[in-house]
């Protein structure tokens, strides 16, 4: 299995993925090449509609960006940030090979680069866990910043206490330090209110355990 290098860079307190062709392949392998009916599930969770503009926070090599830029149609506008150049120069190629519309920037979670209520829909997915409580408050915070009224945040992590989770993959590493179904009260702190939230109730290949939580900014 190939291994994915994190190390952190200046700027940041939490973790930034590296190498981006290892990143694609390990993921590929975790799923057990079920990566696409996982990003159809997270678009599924987020109810994209024609017209919407949509960020990826963390967004990797893009796949999610692109997949969701072919629901938003040629109205719709979709960004990722991700704080690793090689993630977001990957991004680019894939984007660029695939004819998607969607802007790329290395940027980071805690410090987005968008003006006040910019976006219909911000994703984290499996982001969380990469950041310590501080950085998730505050990219919680600038979730709330850029969200339009009554915009939505999905976040998509691994959940549930680590002691009854079945997969070795949500217990990994730092993913074993996060429980997304103890959040809510993060996104509430940030200002956001909690639409649905809980287990997604479907495996991709090795990746078993992801909770969902969708929130909506207040309306106008």
């Amino acid at each position: 299995m190939t291994k994915v290098a994190e190390q952190t860079v200046v700027n940041t307190n939490g973790l930034v993925l590296h190498r981006s062709f290892g990143y694609d392949l390990l993921l590929w392998l975790l799923s057990l090449g079920r990566e696409r009916a996982y990003r159809e599930k997270t678009l599924e969770l987020a109810g994209l509609k024609p017209g919407e503009s949509v960020l990826d926070v963390g967004c990797g090599t893009g796949s999610l960006a692109i997949a969701a830029r072919r629901q938003v149609g040629p109205r719709g506008k979709v960004y990722g940030i991700d704080a690793s150049p090689e993630m977001i120069a990957r991004a680019h190629k894939k984007a660029n090979k695939s004819s998607a519309d969607v802007t790329f920037e290395n940027a980071l979670a805690e410090r987005m680069p968008f003006p006040n209520a910019t976006f219909d829909v911000v994703f984290i997915t499996t982001v969380l866990h990469h950041l310590p409580d501080k950085a998730r408050r505050q990219c919680l915070h600038e979730v709330r910043r850029v969200l339009k009224p009554a915009g939505r945040l999905l976040a998509v992590d691994f959940g549930g206490p680590v002691s009854e989770r079945r997969s070795w993959v949500a217990r990994f590493h730092r993913h074993g330090r996060i429980d997304l179904s103890r959040l809510t009260s993060l996104v509430s702190e940030a200002g956001l209110n909690v639409i649905r939230s809980g287990p997604i109730e479907q495996s991709f290949g090795l990746m078993s355990d992801l909770h969902f939580i969708l929130a909506a900014a207040p309306g106008t």
